[in-house]
């Protein structure tokens, strides 16, 4: 099915891109939070520029996928980013991952298919009336408006969990407007799809999920990011679907119960996932390289709290210099931090 390969290939270029802007993002100062800013610290970095380039990648390959298929199914085709995120940055840190997480791999990846395959998305239109598209857009103004006035007010995590809802929020209206966008596109032909609101309010929207995306990153880890952004970005493209363009998806008797444990099954895998993604970016080792060499070699990469020999002196056992070393507050000679008190 040409909508499933597209949603793959999406979220596979939306997995790098995630990687390299983790990457850039984290080493934002904490004062550019929600500031304009903190966009004119990452475009210096090469590798968050590379990610824009994936992103703008998985857009088109976005579009394909929704012009082909309903936002129901393709969105949450999304979820097997998180997957392909980690794999990519395990590769990238020369890292192994251990047999829990790849047993979390497994679990999303069929945990989503059963769901999916409950769910059964389909049918739906690709236009919507004005009076749908104002009710849509105050009710997601609303939404938005909630969770950055309450990440506002919290710091690390729960910050960080805040805007990737926010973030994955902004996502699925994006996709909805790009399916209205890019339908116009097909039926009506170019001057049309430039002249149309959609297609402005999808530019507007990616932009906005972007920030509030890179304002996550920066104020948390990927544990409190990934899940609410991943899981959020599939559910609210769903109800996109369903209340904007009509599409049709199997709630009734044991679907309803299938679809909500699968559900809970992609919110543990997640979870486990994003601790696995977050452990990947944690050096394999805290101690300095060359920390030996360091408490030997005065001046050279010394660890932060050892001090070299006082000149002239040195621990027992060490020969000695031919010059006397320098003199200490008394009149002594200095006193080295090798050595024990007298």
């Amino acid at each position: 099915m040409v909508s499933v390969l597209f949603a793959l290939l999406t979220a596979l270029a939306n997995g790098l891109a995630s990687v390299f802007q983790r990457m850039a993002a984290s080493t934002a100062p904490a004062a550019k939070a929600l500031h304009l800013s903190l966009f004119g610290y990452l475009i210096k970095h090469k590798i968050w520029l590379a990610g824009i380039g994936l992103v703008i990648l998985a857009s088109v390959c976005q579009a394909t996928a929704l012009a082909t298929g309903p936002v129901a199914l393709v969105q949450p085709i999304f979820i097997i980013e998180l997957p392909f995120t980690l794999l990519v940055a395990s590769k990238l840190a020369h890292r192994k991952l251990p047999r829990m997480t790849w047993i979390a791999v497994g679990l999303v990846t069929v945990a989503l298919g059963a769901g999916l395959a409950a769910a059964a998305p389909s049918g739906g239109g690709d236009h919507a009336s004005i009076r749908v598209w104002t009710l849509t857009l105050i009710a997601t103004a609303i939404f938005e408006a909630v969770l950055i006035g309450f990440g506002i007010r919290v710091k690390g995590n729960t910050r960080a969990a805040a805007f990737g809802l926010a973030a994955a929020c902004g996502y699925a209206l994006t996709a909805t407007l790009m399916k209205s966008a890019v339908a116009t596109l097909d039926h009506q032909g170019v001057v049309a799809f430039f002249s149309t609101w959609e297609l402005y309010g999808t530019a507007a929207g990616g932009v906005g999920a972007l920030f509030l995306l890179q304002n996550a990153l920066q104020a948390g880890s990927l544990v409190a990011v990934q899940p609410p952004l991943t899981l959020g970005d599939a559910l609210i493209s769903a109800c996109y679907g369903v209340t904007v363009f009509g599409e049709d998806v199997q709630t009734s008797g044991w679907l309803l119960a299938a679809e909500i444990v699968a559900v809970i099954a992609i919110a543990v895998g997640c979870i486990e996932l994003s601790r696995s993604l977050a452990m990947v970016h944690v050096p394999k080792s805290a101690e300095l390289p060359g920390a030996a060499r360091a408490d030997r070699i005065p001046g050279r990469r010394r660890p932060a709290g050892r001090l070299a020999p006082a000149r002239g002196h040195h621990p027992p056992g060490r020969p000695r210099a031919a010059r006397p070393g320098p003199r200490g507050r008394n009149g002594g000679p200095a006193r080295c931090p090798y050595c024990p008190r007298p």
